[in-house]
């Protein structure tokens, strides 16, 4: 099945509908945003089944395709960065390197209309998620660096048998998860609403960057070349696997670890977060002196003191981290290596936050995938909390979600919420097959599966 390709119909450039004072002015990055420079697009994406009226109506999708463009447009006057690209000023001498969005000399956010000759249970029944889903994605392999070339958003429409497939590639510098999941439920709203007289989402996004107090915006990078500080990732040959925990399991999960802890603090996410991290290490035979890491990516709009708005557009997260040996942690039980997330979780301050921000800019550093994580850890990425499938587009609730071939390495796990909601949560899990076969052979972590 995975031979079989999707085969692109059609693309075009995007723009706003109207132009505002405020798309006039460059947009500098953050050094949360500067430091994802070299990593890849997020590539997130629903799977809608046809509506009735596919059937019935002969332009039901150049229909589609029209309103999804009138309605981006129309979200691209709020989501304005999503429609430019990097601009770059260097210097020699002292080097210098200031990356920003320039929304004046740029054809727009990309839109393509594909197809593909398989149905939604070809993409849902295996038990590893098909390659081919990869293909539903525009910017495969691409790194945010090439935003100075490439479109910062790409959005790809795939039609298949009885399914429609909305896929979104985001620039990550520009935006984190908590940002791209605002824009495609505004975009999502938007569609919804049009003849309406609103042209708004409910949420307007916060575009213009936080700097701490006293901090330039204008950053520059000590280089002079982005051959010094971009790498390209090549991911292993990996299987990915979707594993669904209901809330009545992640209950579970979460009071056998408070209890094993003696405590009532551990939440159900660092609870699920040390099943998966002791469960991925039995699985790879550690040496007992070995270290491992367990990260989560965490949204810092809370914690900072004044805190962010949630509808701040930008990149607001840092990767915490629990670590220990192999040995130790699997020598413990749930509740010590929760309690070793929970701690890393705590700890997680204002102070902390910014603290990081300075350390950052007294030494710049830009992350390398193949360098900022190892074959002996996990990295816990995504978020259930996310509104992921408030997006409809007037097609019902999707039901599924996917993603694509970014940020894939031995050990990711990216968390969503469950399709039924109530709490669940879906793992998509990304492992060698002689680690996944022995998980899937793990009788703790399948019977805490649902």
């Amino acid at each position: 099945m995975d031979l079989i390709t999707v085969k692109h119909i059609s693309e075009c450039f995007v723009k706003p509908q109207y132009v505002s004072e405020d798309m006039k002015e460059p947009c500098y990055l953050t050094p949360w945003d500067l430091a994802m420079i070299s990593v890849q697009y997020i590539q997130k994406g629903l799977l809608f089944t046809k509506p009735p009226e596919a059937y019935a109506q002969e332009n039901f999708i150049s229909t589609l395709l029209d309103k999804l463009k009138h309605s981006l447009s129309l979200t691209l006057v709020h989501y304005y960065p999503l429609a430019g690209r990097f601009k770059t000023v260097t210097t020699q001498n002292p080097p210098s390197y200031v990356v920003f969005v320039d929304c004046n000399d740029s054809p727009g956010a990309k839109f393509i209309h594909a197809s593909l000759d398989l149905s939604i249970s070809d993409i849902l029944s295996p038990t590893y998620v098909p390659v081919v889903v990869q293909s539903f994605f525009d910017h495969d392999r691409a790194i945010n660096h090439d935003g100075h070339t490439t479109s910062l958003l790409s959005i790809q429409v795939t039609e298949m048998v009885d399914g429609i497939f909305i896929g979104c590639s985001m620039n990550h510098s520009l935006g984190d998860g908590n940002s791209f999941w605002n824009f495609f439920n505004a975009w999502s709203e938007i569609f919804q609403g049009q003849g309406k007289i609103s042209k708004s989402p409910t949420n307007l996004p916060i575009i213009k960057r936080w700097f701490p107090d006293g901090h330039d915006p204008i950053i520059n990078l000590p280089y002079t070349h982005h051959d010094e500080f971009i790498s390209r990732f090549e991911s292993p040959q990996l299987l990915e696997r979707v594993f669904h925990f209901s809330s009545e399991s992640i209950a579970k999960i979460k009071a056998r670890a408070n209890a094993e802890a003696k405590t009532k603090k551990i939440s159900s996410y660092q609870s699920l977060s040390a099943l998966m991290w002791r469960s991925i290490t039995r699985t790879r035979n550690l040496p007992h002196e070995q270290t491992t890491s367990c990260r989560l990516a965490a949204n810092n709009r809370s914690r900072l003191e004044p805190p962010l708005s949630e509808y701040y557009f930008g990149n607001s997260i840092q990767a915490l981290r629990g670590v220990t040996t192999a040995g130790e942690l699997l020598e413990h039980d749930l509740g010590w290596a929760a309690w070793k997330l929970h701690e890393a979780v705590v700890s997680h301050s204002d102070k902390a936050i910014r603290e990081w921000l300075e350390a950052w800019r007294q030494c710049p550093f830009i992350y390398q995938l193949d360098r900022f994580f190892d074959p002996y850890s996990i990295m816990m990425g995504s978020s259930p909390r996310f509104n992921k499938y408030g997006s409809e587009f007037g097609m019902g609730k999707a039901v599924a979600l996917r993603s694509g071939y970014a940020h894939k390495f031995d050990g990711k796990v990216s968390a969503y919420p469950g399709h039924e909601g109530g709490g669940s949560i879906d793992l998509e899990v990304c492992l060698p097959s002689n680690s996944m076969r022995a998980l899937e052979a793990d009788q703790e972590f399948m019977e805490a599966t649902s």
